[in-house]
């Protein structure tokens, strides 16, 4: 029994590592088929629920991350593991999630590439902070996203602007080209904090809703929280983006999965601008 459960659990890791985005998703198979609460989705401010929800609190955000910190292309996205310091709270939170890693998501020269669209608008590209619930401290990421209320993930949205765009997240696209190829790594130095990974954006607006990976196998226990404040990113760095290769040595572009069906999903949207509305109305 030992050995057909390893046996299932090597299968099911080349299927994991071997997926692409040849058809944005559309092939995958399993929950990524057949769930009904999958990400990403069309975010509209209109079809949105209007929700009293708390900020989301960032505990230790502020503080510099312990760096060299090691950008890899693993085929699939740029991704960095980050230390597991601080963690939020708030918005539609159950608990409190420590930061595991990010990633990017993103398009090509002549197409959008964030996985979420907001108010029927896709952006250049699409940023995702993993986080794990600290009731699982013991699991890896992996093991904690099959368990209930284990993952949160944090998006934020990129536009590209021809115009130079201070910020410290430019360290990032800056070493995008030292990782080319499939398996390449490089470090980043310097002072960075995650509140910078998230680009320094107002926090107080955003959707968030009950969804799942968007990578397979899918899963959907996944509490999303997406922005509705955008990051300007200077084009010629997105466009390093665009030069890195996935396990077959071809482009790595267009790393985003397909829109998919609400269904009877309720999305909440928080705004300051709501609530000083409720407020004056008290």
């Amino acid at each position: 029994m030992i050995l057909y459960c390893t046996i299932l659990l090597n299968i099911f890791s080349v299927i994991r590592s071997e997926y692409n985005y040849d058809q944005q998703g559309a092939d995958w198979t399993g929950t990524c088929r057949y769930g009904r609460n999958q990400s990403p989705i069309d975010l509209t401010q209109k079809h949105a629920t209007m929700k009293h929800l708390p900020r989301i609190e960032f505990e230790k955000y502020d503080l510099a991350l312990r760096t060299p910190l090691l950008l890899v292309n693993n085929g699939h996205t740029a991704h960095m593991e980050l230390p597991p310091v601080g963690h939020i709270k708030g918005g539609m939170l159950r608990g409190k999630f420590v930061p595991q890693s990010v990633h990017f998501h993103w398009g090509s020269l002549i197409s959008k590439g964030s996985e979420h669209a907001i108010n029927n608008e896709r952006y250049d590209a699409e940023i995702h902070i993993i986080h794990k619930n600290s009731r699982y401290w013991d699991k890896s990421v992996g093991e904690a996203s099959q368990l209930p209320n284990g993952i949160a993930v944090l998006a934020v949205m990129i536009k590209s602007v021809l115009r130079e765009e201070e910020s410290e997240l430019n360290k990032v696209f800056e070493a995008l080209p030292q990782i080319i190829p499939y398996k390449s790594n490089t470090t980043i130095y310097g002072r960075l904090t995650m509140k910078q990974l998230l680009g320094n954006i107002d926090t107080g607006k955003f959707y968030t809703y009950k969804g799942s990976l968007t990578t397979p196998d899918c899963t959907e226990l996944v509490t999303w929280t997406v922005f509705k404040e955008v990051v300007s990113i200077r084009l010629s760095l997105i466009a390093n983006f665009w030069s890195l290769t996935n396990s077959h040595g071809q482009p790595l572009i267009n790393n985003y999965r397909e829109l998919q069906d609400i269904h009877r999903r309720k999305v909440y949207y928080r705004s300051c601008d709501v609530l000083k509305k409720l407020l004056d109305w008290w």
